[in-house]
């Protein structure tokens, strides 16, 4: 094959996979308010434009960038999982608990924590295709219910973690200077592009949110599909308990009370519609990155919380409505 054509091959799926990747309806969007943000912060703080705060963000926004990955899978299916922050209180707790009383092994602390959010997603995703309740009321009441259990198993203490492989995997380690919360997020998001864009479950999960009745006689298994996407959110919320665990060395039953509304938030800013069928990772990503540098931004200006809260509402509405379908 002459060079010249394999030169041009290479190009095309090299544009395929970008045009893949930049899928949704004017994504451009998100790219011009997050220049944006960049921009005006940058000439507003002296402080904000360096190597060492960019890493702050991406820690900050570590915990809500994993579990929005899974929220996008969940919410193009066409349900909402509230769940998701209870969920990583408990899976936190599952895992400080299993290391105390296992060995202090860091392995059966992260399947302990993992596994706890994956048990939570199954529930959601049975109890909502089974019995045909709709997940906002479902995930609503495992919200609670996940929360009370958390508090339940350590009487409302915290559990303290000395596992030191186990900080440093998850928490404080770092490889070529990118720390270990990051690291998880790009793993997630890699692992959320290839499994969304890539894979027959991925688009069996745009025909399920987009168009149920032809899915179902297209034979797509609406049930499994759905419950799995619940599995998945679960499984990430699992991995943000035992990256904010280490963080924190500490699990804590009363943390990230609320973070289900900065994930929805993410996914929805990131051009996911809450109507299903439509959206895709590297947006959530650009969703979670954008509210993740104005909250920075913010702090480093002395903007007060109250009215920091007021000003990200206000830019979010106004990013949602110029990115909607």
């Amino acid at each position: 094959m002459p060079a010249e054509q394999q030169s041009a091959q290479r190009r095309s799926r090299a544009w395929r996979i970008a045009r893949t990747l930049l899928q949704g309806d004017r994504p451009y969007m998100l790219y011009i308010a997050f220049a944006i943000l960049l921009v005006v912060f940058s000439f507003a703080s002296p402080w904000f434009l360096s190597i060492d705060n960019f890493l702050n963000i991406g820690r900050q926004t570590a915990l809500v960038s994993i579990i929005a990955i899974g929220m996008t899978f969940v919410i193009i299916a066409r349900q909402i999982d509230l769940s998701v922050g209870s969920s990583l209180a408990l899976s936190g707790m599952a895992a400080a608990l299993a290391m105390s009383h296992i060995n202090d092994s860091w392995i059966v602390g992260a399947i302990a924590g993992i596994g706890t959010g994956a048990i939570v997603g199954a529930i959601n995703g049975f109890v909502t295709t089974r019995l045909s309740i709709p997940s906002f009321l479902v995930t609503l009441g495992s919200l609670s219910a996940a929360r009370g259990l958390a508090l339940m198993v350590t009487t409302t203490r915290p559990e303290i973690i000395t596992n030191d492989t186990f900080i440093s995997i998850f928490g404080e380690g770092s490889i070529a200077g990118v720390p270990a919360p990051i690291l998880w997020t790009l793993l997630a998001v890699v692992g959320g592009i290839l499994l969304l864009h890539y894979s027959v479950f991925g688009r069996q999960i745009y025909a399920a949110g987009g168009n149920p009745t032809a899915a179902l006689y297209s034979g797509i298994n609406i049930r499994r599909v759905t419950t799995l996407a619940f599995v998945l959110t679960g499984v990430l919320a699992g991995l943000a308990a035992l990256v904010l665990s280490a963080r924190s060395h500490a699990a804590r039953p009363d943390v990230v009370q609320g973070m289900e509304l900065d994930v929805i938030a993410s996914v929805t800013l990131g051009g996911c519609s809450l109507f299903g069928g439509r959206g895709f990772i590297l947006g959530t990503l650009l969703g979670s990155l954008i509210i993740g540098t104005l909250n920075n931004g913010l702090v480093l200006l002395g903007v007060s919380s109250s009215l920091q809260l007021v000003i990200k509402g206000v830019i979010i509405v106004a990013a949602v409505a110029f990115t909607r379908k």
